[in-house]
């Protein structure tokens, strides 16, 4: 029996250039068997996605994609469905104080594998102004420069 790969993890940088992360929560997810096995394929993106609290207080992942399962049946999931997410009821109600406040949004940062549930974290989030941007992309490329000019020192040192 041949030895399974590490299971997927689906990250959404755009998120991070798009917006500023105040807070992070683990989430659950309500999902159907070929949904699983398609995240665990690594065929999910969640670039686009984005939370919001629903009726009755549930929170929702909208615009998420999951393909269809390749080995699935005519009972394969539907791409782009709504999903339940599953938080505390304290976490759900923070959330929806924060989002009631004007700029906040709930965005998907990763779906990943845990103990063999799929989690979602996300990220309470507010958006970031076209400076924000500039100045994020100017901090990444000091980091860059500086790490290449430790990498070159340390290897000419020998």
């Amino acid at each position: 029996m041949g030895k399974k790969s590490a299971p997927a993890e689906i990250c959404n940088r755009k998120a991070f250039h798009r917006y500023i992360v105040l807070e992070k929560f683990e989430a659950g997810i309500v999902l159907r068997g070929t949904e699983v096995k398609s995240i665990r394929d690594g065929a999910a993106q969640i670039s686009e996605a984005f939370v919001r609290i629903g009726r009755g207080g549930k929170p929702m992942l909208w615009g998420s994609d999951i393909e269809a399962y390749s080995h699935g049946t005519d009972a394969n999931h539907l791409r782009t469905r709504l999903r339940e997410l599953l938080l505390h009821g304290r976490e759900i109600e923070q959330l929806k104080k924060a989002v009631d406040r004007k700029g906040f949004t709930i965005i998907p940062l990763r779906m990943y594998f845990k103990r063999g549930i799929v989690k979602v974290e996300i990220g309470l989030c507010r958006g970031k102004q076209l400076h924000d941007k500039r100045d994020s992309l100017r901090e990444k490329t000091v980091r860059m420069e500086a790490a290449r000019e430790l990498s070159n020192s340390m290897r000419h040192r020998n």
